[in-house]
């Protein structure tokens, strides 16, 4: 039975899964569509309002509506409600929409340390700057509880990985030495408030990113899919710790539709691999094996162990060394 057919809906990440930038990844917008799954889209960026995302996915042919869409900060003001007063006057470092939703939530939305702040709610804006950041530092070392959308460092956008929120945030607790909680994914809330929100039991959670996508989904307890389109390569997969090992791994969307035996990490297209020390050697294969079989034999030999690390790949036969050749 294919993947699609064993789940009853799709928690997806967007930047690096669905887009990059608001540009569709090749295969994205076809394979959610064809796979007749319920999806929500559960992402880390905080710049853009849910009607905004639903929107833009609407545009690019995934029809769907801000119901459909859970954004880090929406999650960071369900935290802040749970640590901060009714009516709490909040600092947010963000876009218009992220104040509105704190707005929304009852919140009082200030700009300046001299409020007095509660709470400082960060989230990613390409506006933000060096006076944003100092009054956020100013009301964390006045007392308010620091809260974050999420600690991504990286923003994947066409020209590639951008600064994202997690650097910003670097910024702020080098100067007060105060680590944020994160509201966004690897956290699991998120994962759960999207399942419940559509009633699904049997989710697959779908992402390119191990830290946040994969570890989130499994934090949740929910099966996972790693696609290569974004920010973690081949060779972060490789390393990756046991608490960001996902279930199933796929080039791209396109796994959806392929019996989810073969999406396993383990040995396939006649490929053989042995770890010794810190060096995976890679052979065998056929004239029809693929890179992606390559690789998942590689992770079924690597993954028997938590501690593994690969430093160096070899590639012995001439189909294996053509698989290796396209790892990142």
């Amino acid at each position: 039975m294919n993947v699609a057919t064993m789940y009853d809906a799709l928690l997806l990440d967007l930047d690096g899964t669905i887009w990059e930038g608001g540009r569709a990844i090749t295969h994205a917008v076809e394979a959610v569509t064809d796979s007749g799954l319920p999806a929500i889209y559960v992402t880390n960026n905080a710049s853009k309002a849910p009607a905004t995302v639903a929107n833009q996915l609407t545009d690019m042919g995934l029809a769907t509506d801000p119901e459909h869409v859970m954004t880090s900060a929406q999650a960071a003001v369900l935290m802040a409600q749970e640590v901060c007063a009714p009516g709490a006057k909040v600092l947010v470092l963000g876009t218009t929409s992220f104040k509105e939703l704190a707005a929304e939530a009852g919140f009082q939305v200030v700009e300046s340390a001299d409020d007095q702040p509660a709470a400082v709610l960060h989230g990613h804006n390409p506006e933000t700057g060096w006076a944003q950041l100092s009054e956020a530092a100013l009301s964390i070392r006045q007392g308010a509880v620091y809260l974050a959308s999420n600690l991504d460092t990286t923003l994947p956008m066409e020209r590639g990985l951008h600064v994202g929120n997690g650097s910003m945030v670097a910024a702020v607790v080098s100067a007060t030495g105060v680590t944020p909680r994160s509201a966004g994914k690897p956290e699991p809330e998120m994962f759960r408030l999207s399942a419940d929100k559509i009633g699904s039991k049997t989710p697959l959670a779908v992402g390119d990113r191990l830290d946040t996508d994969i570890a989130g989904g499994i934090a949740a307890g929910m099966d996972s899919l790693q696609v290569i389109t974004g920010v973690s390569g081949h060779r972060d997969i490789l390393n990756a710790p046991p608490h960001q090992r996902t279930t199933l791994i796929a080039d791209d969307m396109r796994g959806l539709f392929v019996e989810r035996d073969e999406l396993l990490p383990g040995a396939q297209g006649g490929f053989t691999a042995t770890l010794d020390g810190t060096t995976l050697t890679i052979d065998g294969g056929t004239p029809d094996s693929t890179s992606i079989q390559a690789f998942r034999t590689a992770l079924g030999v690597v993954w028997q162990f938590e501690d593994a690390r690969v430093e160096e790949i070899v590639g012995v036969s001439d189909v294996a060394k053509q698989a290796v050749a396209t790892w990142r």
